[in-house]
């Protein structure tokens, strides 16, 4: 998924998800809480290689698991191509009002657009570009 569009949470905290993201993410698609301040989206299938994945772990890894499942939100999306984000998660990547809806590889992600715009300036720094050309061997 590629992409950075701008959207707005409704006062019933329904967000829009751009076309070109729902027909990547499906009619139906999880939410769930991220290692960053922020929401990742993962369609059907690769909530379902994610669960697989953590079903092979020793069940002591799997409790370490816990919040990403328990926190989770299967969305589908309305008429108007809008999700209902429930609000402990809307809390959780202090989403209120303007959201930036990430296009970020297998995934989508939910930032605060204040917050996505601090950390998208860091991270398409010169240095940073480079070093990422690096990790990839380009």
């Amino acid at each position: 998924m590629t992409g950075v569009y701008q959207h707005t949470l409704d006062t019933k905290g329904r967000l829009f998800i751009p076309a070109r993201l729902r027909e990547e993410l499906g009619d139906v698609f999880f939410v769930t809480l991220s290692m960053e301040k922020c929401l990742t989206a993962y369609s059907a299938e690769s909530w379902e290689r994610f669960t697989e994945k953590i079903k092979a772990m020793p069940k002591t890894k799997q409790i370490k698991m816990r919040p990403l499942f328990s926190h989770a939100a299967k969305c589908e999306l309305d008429a108007q191509g809008r999700i209902l984000l429930p609000q402990p998660l809307r809390d959780f990547a202090g989403l209120v009002k303007n959201v930036a809806v990430v296009g970020s590889g297998e995934c989508a992600e939910f930032w605060d657009a204040d917050a996505w715009a601090a950390v998208d300036a860091a991270e398409t720094s010169p240095d940073n570009i480079a070093e990422v050309f690096m990790e990839l061997d380009f």
